[in-house]
């Protein structure tokens, strides 16, 4: 039991960097109709940052903030790349991540190399109904939930949140309020590249990350978000931590190589099983 107790904590943890991923696909994707392939790049360009301010000396803690702040100044970037200009399709602007995600590449092993890296995280262990879980786990648990907690304030409770909502809702209406609808996208694309970076810094003392980690992490993600109907950040988390901890249960249990595709087979399954049932909760409602 207390083996399953700290295989469970551990997908949790994983599926909360999922669930962040997911999150920034999710927070641009509602207000400018365009997938984000470069979400997963966010993260590792702040996990690789992060390695490198704490090897130059930097406090923890203060590395961890300005490696967080790159992935948001890398999300700006290709916002202003993607849709920056007025008219913008959002499939032309999917593409132009994708070719943002493939460039990040060749910029990510010309700065860092192709070998992998990690970031020491919290050391020792915590006591959590009487079994040790690495704190580390435990302190990425704990900043998803405040970080999903003033995602929600956020969209909910400020004028900025509102007005991004608006974006996403009709754009012509927000135009003719005096939105400014593509400064909003920027500023979609920099929230995504935040919440990335989040990810990134938080995932890289669990698992070593390299310029190719994005493939895993925007797959995760992209599940996460789907999960949520590319709309709903809680969904997204609700999502992200369910395919964690399939994942880490088949990989502790069954054949580690097929932790990821188990875990991809289980979410897809569940959300055929939802589309399925929303026909027949629609006639009942009716």
């Amino acid at each position: 039991m207390t083996q399953f107790l700290m295989f469970l904590v551990n997908g949790i943890a994983i599926g909360c960097g999922f669930a962040l991923v997911g999150s920034g696909l999710v927070a641009v994707y509602r207000i400018t109709g365009v997938v984000n392939f470069a979400q997963g790049m966010f993260a590792v360009v702040a996990a690789l940052s992060a390695t490198s301010f704490v090897a130059l000396g930097i406090w923890h803690g203060v590395a961890e903030l300005m490696a967080v702040l790159v992935g948001g100044f890398a999300g700006l970037a290709t916002g202003v790349v993607a849709v920056g200009r007025r008219g913008t399709q959002p499939l032309t602007a999917l593409l132009v991540t994708l070719a943002v995600g493939f460039l990040a590449y060749a910029i990510e092993v010309l700065v860092w190399g192709d070998q992998p890296r990690s970031l020491p995280g919290l050391d020792g262990r915590a006591a959590l109904l009487g079994v040790p879980v690495q704190r580390q786990y435990l302190l990425v648990i704990a900043v998803t939930a405040v970080v999903f907690v003033l995602l929600w304030l956020f969209f909910a409770r400020t004028y900025l949140g509102k007005a991004l909502t608006a974006c996403a809702s009709n754009p012509y209406a927000a135009r003719v309020v005096g939105i400014d609808v593509t400064r909003m996208a920027f500023i979609a694309f920099a929230l995504g590249g935040v919440l990335g970076g989040v990810a990134g810094v938080l995932v890289a003392p669990l698992r070593p990350i390299s310029f190719d980690s994005d493939v895993s992490l925007i797959v995760g993600g992209f599940a996460a978000a789907i999960f949520g109907g590319l709309t709903r950040p809680m969904m997204a988390l609700a999502g992200g931590v369910l395919l964690g901890i399939t994942e880490v249960m088949i990989r502790a249990y069954g054949d580690a190589s097929y932790g990821t595709v188990g875990a991809l087979v289980f979410l897809i399954a569940i959300m055929i099983w939802q589309s399925a049932r929303r026909p027949t909760l629609h006639k009942e409602a009716v």
